[in-house]
């Protein structure tokens, strides 16, 4: 039942296998009949998908803390590095934060989208992923272009490379 009807008065009847509901004799949403126990809740009915709830990262070391520092890319990668188990987390973002001074901040932040979106939550992936540097494409979706910075060079005719000359 949308939203907006949550405490009004309605009428539900099956009709072709489906339950229709009806405000004053008006349907306003009909579902797929659905065994005793199971919900059919339709999401266009609330406004989009229900947004699930997110408990905060609760930082417990001066380590953590700082990491966390490097904004809303180092929580999703804390949080994923977390649930993958990660050996030694608190080591690994030690190492991970020692890079800043070397790489800088943007670059830094750059490295832990990617080691996010591909699950690599060590430091050594980090310093891989910043020594590869722009040299390593990012993936795109099937059918999109994929734009690779290329060298300059230059362009000769098609005669240049003649062997000799046609009888």
């Amino acid at each position: 039942m949308p939203a907006r009807l949550v405490g009004h008065t309605v009428e539900a009847l099956t009709q072709d296998g489906k339950v229709v509901i009806l405000q004053g004799g008006v349907e306003v949403a009909r579902h797929a009949l659905v065994l005793p126990g199971e919900v059919a809740l339709m999401d266009a009915h609330y406004g989009g998908p229900a947004v699930r709830p997110s408990r905060g990262v609760r930082p417990r070391t001066q380590v953590e803390l700082a990491f966390l520092s490097l904004g809303p890319l180092a929580e999703r990668f804390l949080r994923a590095a977390a649930a993958a188990g990660t050996q030694r987390l608190e080591t690994e973002l030690r190492q991970i934060l020692e890079l800043e001074p070397i790489w800088g901040r943007s670059l830094l932040i750059a490295a832990l989208e990617r080691a996010t979106q591909f699950r690599r939550f060590k430091a050594v992936d980090m310093r891989a992923i910043l020594a590869a540097g722009h040299g390593v494409p990012s993936p795109v979706l099937p059918g999109a272009a994929l734009t690779l910075p290329l060298p300059a060079v230059p362009v000769r005719p098609l005669s240049a490379y003649a062997l000799e000359a046609l009888r």
